[in-house]
């Protein structure tokens, strides 16, 4: 589910998870587990996040959630803000190293990141929340809110709008493209980078930038998180994700 290498203190976290790295509960409890172990270990410097395949992740497991109770449901979305805020907030550099699709939530998993790779080609990302019909539960918002600049971001939510590598580079959802060749290396390149500065400060510093979404998103949880998880386990909502994924997507 979660291949784990490790080189020099940099831990590579392999989402390997059916064809598409369809994010479910298992995956995301498995991240959360990876990520709270890896943060606390001494040896470990930095973390490398990418998936297997061509497809980084085409986001929630829609299909399940269709074919699974309400009650799975809300464990999944409760999974998926822990696994994000869990990466979100680790006191290490996390590089995200995206080797082809990122959607929806494989996209907000890349904005989490500290440094954010693409392979350039036929990979697209972005958060087409909205055209499935479920709405942002309030940590992954917060994400998307301090990652993208803020003139790309309404916009791409409004639209749900995927973009590949280029267009994806000059909106700010990724920092660096490179080819499907180099993106191991580089990779590795770049949490050297990060993890060859001082840890004391550059945790403080992580902490300090990305305090105020945090703050924001837990004051959130308790206005919208009834108000998301409703709309998410609603029959209206269910079948529009039906519907769907009857005109976009074959089993």
């Amino acid at each position: 589910m979660i291949e784990r290498t490790e080189l020099s203190g940099i831990v590579t976290l392999r989402m390997a998870h059916g064809k598409a790295n369809a994010l479910d509960l298992e995956l995301m409890q498995a991240l959360s587990v990876n990520l709270l172990e890896l943060g606390s270990a001494e040896d470990v410097h930095a973390i490398i996040l990418t998936g297997s395949g061509s497809i980084f992740s085409a986001g929630v497991d829609l299909f399940r959630i269709v074919d699974s109770d309400v009650d799975y449901t809300k464990r999944f979305l409760t999974a998926l803000n822990q696994a994000t805020l869990d990466l979100f907030t680790l006191p290490k550099p996390v590089v995200a190293a995206v080797n082809g699709h990122a959607i929806a939530g494989g996209c907000v998993l890349t904005q989490a990141c500290d440094y954010r790779l693409m392979v350039s080609g036929k990979g697209r990302i972005g958060a087409p929340e909205l055209l499935v019909g479920v709405p942002f539960p309030p940590i992954i918002l917060e994400v998307l809110r301090f990652a993208i600049p803020m003139q790309h971001l309404a916009p791409l939510i409004y639209s749900g709008l995927t973009m590949l590598g280029e267009d994806a580079a000059q909106r700010g959802l990724i920092d660096e493209l490179t080819g499907a060749e180099t993106l191991e290396a580089r990779s590795i390149e770049v949490a050297k980078m990060l993890s060859a500065l001082p840890i004391a400060a550059f945790r403080l510093t992580k902490r300090q930038l990305r305090d105020t979404a945090v703050r924001r998103a837990r004051r959130y949880a308790g206005e919208f998180d009834s108000d998301a998880n409703e709309l998410w386990t609603s029959d209206a909502t269910r079948s529009g994700i039906r519907d769907y994924l009857a005109k976009t997507i074959k089993r």
